[in-house]
């Protein structure tokens, strides 16, 4: 898919978020290794805490149909400037979906490319986990 087209998708997308509290519409495409294409938008609720953002709901589409290996996700928000994922994003983004990279839209479709890894570094991960002992 061209990137004019991705940007008018996600453009599409982004109308449908559920951001009555905040007023900040995220949309997001996860592309996986075999050219399948996962929405989201960001779900906010009145407790912020529960909010989910955009590239999450994408990204537990994929994992939820089967999905595990991951090209791109695209990024689309509502500020002037191009939006990276927040710090929960980035871990989960991390954990399932390392090699990734992040395409980040600004409202006029001008992008910004980094990888997870450039997002996240010295990113804390499963190698990170010892098995626990239960031996007696």
């Amino acid at each position: 898919m061209k990137t004019a087209e991705i940007f008018a998708r996600l453009q599409d997308i982004q109308k449908n978020a559920l951001a009555g509290f905040s007023h900040f519409r995220v949309a997001a495409l996860v592309e996986t290794e075999d050219g399948q294409m996962f929405s989201g938008f960001n779900i906010e609720s009145s407790s912020y805490g529960l909010t989910i953002c955009a590239e999450r709901v994408a990204l537990f589409k994929a994992l939820s149909e089967g999905s595990r290996k991951f090209k791109r996700i695209y990024l689309l928000c509502d500020g002037e400037q191009a939006c990276s994922p927040c710090g929960a994003c980035r871990q989960v983004i991390m954990d399932y979906a390392p090699d990734v990279e992040i395409i980040m839209f600004d409202r006029s479709g001008k992008s910004d490319r980094m990888s997870i890894r450039d997002l996240l570094p010295r990113a804390f991960g499963p190698e990170h986990l010892t098995k626990p002992d239960h031996s007696c």
